[in-house]
């Protein structure tokens, strides 16, 4: 039977990078997941994400950006591997835009915003757009694509001889945690959860306050290739009339990957068959094809993306505030603090997971440390110190 002081159950970015962390800490860690990078299923699959410096969603995500931004760098220094290529990102909404007015108010305050901040303006700097004129916009040239499976392997890479890779289950004991994969059994003295989808299954406490969401990503082969391409179009975010689609140009050769960023149907944490539909894909297509024509063409390929979305707290904060929801869970158990749960998800965490790998290992090493208010568990009112029984 093994011992290890820390285990990370679930590998994906956010896993893999609290295992990095942990590793190069001199931690006595093992990670556990059936899934290799690369595997067609979990948060973290496929090849690539947006990073964006200033986040609409909250003025929260701006220091953790720049935190992030420097563990990409110092990750790529570390291991060789390309896991951040610099791209401007464009944001494009109606006149009035709250998500335009919340990430200029973001972006403000590293400085003054350049570039274009008008549909036409837009257009005139990346033809493979046609924003209506009046159109309000934002571009950060300091964004860029997150190389997430390079980033993965990079990870993996740095905790070499640290992995099992088969699927694990958690057992609570008095003095000590089972974690069981297979036929083995490793007796820790605390786990990060990072299960993704399958959170759910280890912490069942959680399921009330998530989702899972079934989200449909088409590659668009482009109808104007020398104005679709890396350089020439940055990633965009764009919010028309039947809702908020992103999309990233065409820099692998495989077409431009859009999707629509609005959450889809709720479903299993397996529900990744079968591909999605024309239909699924029909706002994406819709949304291409009015408003970045350069880009749009014909789907040729496509993948099923699962979002794990966390519920509004219901309890409020020291200034009687609470969230709208889509906060990500970063937080001991208050009922077994030896318990670290990481959902930082909602569709957009991954452009987090080198920062939130340190805070994850910041938590692990340090008992006395708490996590940042946004992100802890009391805010929902069923973390109350009650029991709590592990999958």
């Amino acid at each position: 039977m093994r011992t290890c002081a820390i285990a990370v159950v679930g590998l994906g970015l956010m896993g893999s990078a609290a295992l990095y962390a942990l590793a190069r800490r001199g931690a006595d860690v093992l990670g556990f997941d059936p899934l290799n990078p690369g595997a067609a299923r979990g948060s973290s699959h496929g090849s690539c994400r947006a990073y964006r410096r200033f986040n609409f969603e909250s003025d929260a995500y701006t220091d953790l950006s720049e935190q992030a931004y420097a563990g990409w760098r110092a990750l790529e220094s570390a291991t060789g591997r390309s896991v951040l290529r610099t791209c401007a990102v464009l944001e494009a909404g109606p006149a009035g835009s709250k998500m335009i007015k919340a990430s200029r108010a973001a972006a403000g305050k590293a400085g003054p915003i350049t570039g274009p901040t008008t549909g036409a303006e837009a257009n005139a700097a990346f033809p493979a757009f046609n924003l209506p004129a009046d159109w309000d916009v934002v571009v950060q040239d300091s964004g860029g694509i997150l190389m997430a499976e390079a980033a993965l392997r990079a990870f993996r890479e740095g905790a070499e001889g640290l992995v099992i890779p088969k699927a694990a289950r958690v057992h609570a004991r008095s003095f000590w945690i089972c974690v069981r994969a297979g036929d083995e059994e490793v007796i820790a003295e605390q786990v990060i959860v990072a299960a993704g989808p399958w959170i759910g299954q280890f912490i069942p406490a959680l399921k009330p306050h998530l989702t899972i969401t079934r989200q449909a990503v088409g590659w668009f082969k482009p109808l104007r290739p020398q104005t679709a391409g890396f350089g020439d179009l940055p990633i965009f975010i764009v919010e028309g009339p039947r809702g908020l689609v992103y999309g990233f140009p065409d820099f692998e050769g495989r077409g431009v990957k859009a999707a629509q960023h609005d959450l889809g149907p709720v479903v299993g944490p397996d529900a990744w068959d079968p591909p999605p539909s024309d239909e699924e894909l029909d706002v994406v297509s819709a949304t291409l094809r009015d408003f970045v024509p350069g880009a749009s063409g014909p789907i040729v390929d496509r993948e099923i993306c699962l979002y794990t979305n966390t519920l509004a707290a219901d309890v409020q904060n020291d200034q009687g505030q609470g969230d709208d929801g889509k906060e990500f869970i970063i937080d001991r158990l208050p009922q077994d603090p030896r318990i670290i749960v990481a959902s930082p998800c909602s569709g957009h965490g991954a452009k987090f997971a080198s920062a939130i790998g340190e805070m994850l290992a910041d938590l692990a090493l340090d008992s006395q440390l708490k996590a940042p208010a946004a992100f802890r568990l009391d805010r929902f009112s069923s973390f109350a110190p009650v029991d709590l029984a592990l999958a």
